[in-house]
């Protein structure tokens, strides 16, 4: 499996899992962290929670790498209740996405299942007694619209609300994801995508729409809708059949009557009462752009991609798609192959529907996710990995603690550094430079 010490536990925000006697688990549901994000350059770090609170931290550079601290916390999204269909909407943060920089500011999306807002975060110029500068207050308080208010402040930074994009999704919001024009970005739900101007909340373009005439027909979900990083007209979208379809915005505007399928034959005879909930697609991500992609076998080319990839995880694999290639998958990973066997204590459990995410590395050569007992896997060129958050010297449990999962994933854009959450804790680890 390769050499456990490659990768090294770097840093632990938030409490610890059980008490001194392991009976007691003493962190709430709203602590668990549910959406792990970098910034587009990896100088910050965003963490979203149940409770629908955004963490924020910046990074410093150290001799093992990037280390982080904590930079500033708001609250984006407050528990709400629909009165016409009688239904709570909960607060918790299903997808972050940081906006390129602008002037001396960041940007950030985040959104629950209904509503999506965009913050503003400035940087505080602290003066000699201490306290932030009010002209820089006051400066951004000119730019924001009336309804604003300054949502959190710290010594560090202050949160301000720029725009809310609410009343386009009928069902529930399952990703976000920008376009590489910096100007819109995509909204997927159960059943529609949408495309959304970020200067704009007061109307968006339904773009995917695969609502049945009669719901009693309907197949398959929309599971996650992703950009393609450079080409501004392209965007994928993944299914609960374990589909991955390519669209071009260019073509129509409902973009899903043209698009291109991905999809594994499957073999019949292998098919089971599982099959479909296991082949669900959980996360998608293109590979990044400009980067070569070299540790696919059949691919031995150095030139630039430019997101030519496509990474898919479902409940037991990872899988690599060439786009110029739709029949099959080029690598497939399997993450829990152990547990064929116990599916239905899985179904049972509940666990079976556990979404897990997937994240390449910044040169499109690695890809991580996570399982159960708080592991998580490493696939690339030079190693495949299974590590433990707690012990980066414990081999998979026979015994597996589905109480303990590693959901969420993300990869530095532009170091060996792997940020993951667990529970209510976030870890980086970091694969030290060698010498």
């Amino acid at each position: 499996m390769g050499d456990h010490k490659s990768w090294t536990l770097l840093q632990k925000f938030g409490d610890s899992l059980q008490t001194e006697d392991l009976s007691e688990v003493y962190y709430t549901t709203a602590d668990v962290i549910s959406a792990v994000e970098f910034e587009l350059n990896g100088d910050y770090l965003a963490t979203g929670d149940k409770g629908g609170r955004v963490v924020l931290f910046n990074s410093t550079s150290s001799k093992m790498g990037p280390i982080f601290n904590f930079y500033g916390e708001f609250q984006s999204h407050e528990p709400e209740f629909d009165y016409l269909k009688s239904l709570e909407i909960e607060e918790k943060i299903n997808s972050i996405r940081w906006l390129k920089k602008r002037n001396l500011a960041q940007f950030l999306l985040s959104t629950n299942d209904k509503t999506i807002k965009l913050w503003k975060i400035l940087e505080q110029s602290l003066n000699s007694s201490g306290l932030a500068d009010s002209a820089d207050l006051h400066r951004d308080s000119v730019n924001a619209s009336s309804d604003d208010q300054l949502t959190s402040s710290t010594p560090s930074c202050s949160v301000f609300p720029r725009r809310i994009y609410a009343h386009a999704h009928q069902y529930h919001i399952n990703s976000i994801s920008l376009n590489s024009d910096d100007e819109t970005f995509l909204s997927a739900d159960d059943l529609r995508i949408n495309l959304w101007h970020i200067e704009s909340n007061k109307e968006s373009f339904n773009i995917v729409d695969i609502k049945p005439l009669n719901m009693e027909e309907l197949t398959e979900v929309i599971t996650r809708a992703e950009f393609h990083p450079q080409a501004c007209h392209l965007f994928a979208y993944s299914t609960s059949k374990g589909i991955i379809n390519l669209c071009d915005m260019r073509d129509s505007a409902l973009c899903d009557r043209n698009s291109r399928v991905f999809k594994l034959q499957e073999n019949t005879n292998s098919r089971t009462f599982f099959s479909e909930i296991t082949s669900s697609i959980s996360d998608l991500k293109h590979s990044r752009d400009g980067a070569p992609l070299t540790f696919c076998k059949y691919f031995y080319s150095t030139q630039a991609i430019q997101g030519r990839f496509l990474l898919s995880r479902d409940y037991l694999t990872v899988k690599i798609w060439d786009l110029k290639k739709e029949d099959k998958p080029v690598e497939t990973y399997n993450i829990h192959e152990r547990l064929n066997n116990n599916l239905c204590e899985l179904y049972e459990n509940d666990c079976i529907f556990d979404k897990f995410e997937c994240s390449w590395d910044g040169s499109n050569q690695s890809v991580v996710t996570g399982s159960y007992d708080n592991i998580f896997r490493v696939f690339g060129t030079k190693e495949n990995l299974e590590l433990s958050i707690e012990s980066t010297q414990r081999e998979l449990f026979s015994n597996v603690n589905f109480n303990k999962k590693i959901l969420h994933t993300t990869w530095h854009p532009a170091a060996d550094l792997i940020a993951l959450a667990a529970a209510n804790n976030l870890y980086t680890f970091v694969k030290p430079v060698p010498g």
